[in-house]
């Protein structure tokens, strides 16, 4: 198994992207990279830039959203950590043959051009994560 490539986001699930930018750019210094659309996760996510980290706040966009479900059970905070792998899909099927639970069977498509699959937390000592490869460009 190759190790893990490194911390590629931390996830935090937010009511508002809004009311918390002034906190990640103006407190914090994170620099600003925009925002996106997932929408068959029914959120909006707001990137921004700490060193080679990034910070994404998770804002749903649906109160049936798994996000909105989070933000109403334990309120805002963290969320997830994204790890950066190599084959996603062969990653995949190492942590399950290892013994642990997946939420998502196979990598399904992220924000910021990734392909992402999350284990479960309880498979994980409470900690939800994900695992995330970035999409190669067609040449």
């Amino acid at each position: 198994m190759t190790p893990v490539k490194a911390v590629n986001h931390i996830g935090i699930a937010v009511r508002s992207i809004e009311a918390q930018k002034d906190y990640y750019t103006n407190v914090l210094g994170a620099v600003f990279e925009g925002e996106e659309v997932v929408a068959d996760q029914k959120v909006k996510v707001g990137f921004f830039r700490i060193g080679d980290v990034r910070m994404e706040l998770l804002e749903p966009t649906d109160p049936t959203s798994t996000v909105a479900a989070f933000l109403e059970k334990k309120g805002e905070g963290l969320h997830h950590v994204a790890l950066e792998v190599e084959d996603i899909e062969a990653r995949i099927a190492d942590v399950k043959a290892k013994g642990l639970r997946m939420v998502d069977e196979k990598p399904r498509a992220g924000s910021h051009h990734l392909q992402i699959a999350f284990v479960h937390p309880k498979s994980t000592f409470g900690v939800l994560t994900e695992l995330c490869e970035v999409v190669k460009e067609p040449h």
